[in-house]
């Protein structure tokens, strides 16, 4: 297996301008190898689980992190969260949820299905860039995390 097959980061995120920093801070960190984009739930879900048949190799590959939007268009950001802590070929990703909503109930209900990390997009890029970089660090090069059993 090459390790550009590997996908080390899943960035799934709807809003263009959101996409758009967000990549150009990790950029900017130069932790923006590898990384592959859902522009919604299902692209998410496809990605992640896809047919049975191509199921292995997708899962092998990765990613290492998943950054997760709540407000998606097809399948929210919820159920996404809910079905990758579910299936134990996926429950270990860690995902950060990378949203605007600071409403409790949303962060409630991602803690207990069993988000990572629940972060609040800062408005102005500095601060965004700065928020990426530091989760990139942490969850890219610092943490250990099993290895998933296939």
């Amino acid at each position: 297996m090459n390790k550009s097959d590997i996908v080390e980061l899943l960035l799934v995120e709807d809003n263009p301008q959101d996409l758009e920093l967000t990549l150009r801070a990790l950029k900017k960190a130069n932790l923006a190898n590898n990384i592959r984009v859902a522009r919604d739930g299902a692209e998410a879900l496809e990605f992640l689980f896809g047919s049975e048949e191509h199921m292995e190799r997708r899962i092998e590959n990765g990613p290492s992190i998943i950054l997760l939007d709540l407000k998606l268009p097809k399948v929210d950001g919820l159920e996404v969260l809910k079905r990758i802590k579910a299936d134990p070929r996926t429950q270990s990703i860690p995902v950060i949820i990378l949203t605007s909503s600071k409403e409790h109930t949303d962060v409630s209900e991602c803690y207990k299905l069993g988000a990572n990390s629940y972060i609040v997009k800062p408005v102005e890029f500095e601060g965004f860039a700065n928020a990426v970089r530091d989760l990139g660090f942490y969850w890219l090069l610092l943490n250990q995390s099993p290895r998933m059993e296939v």
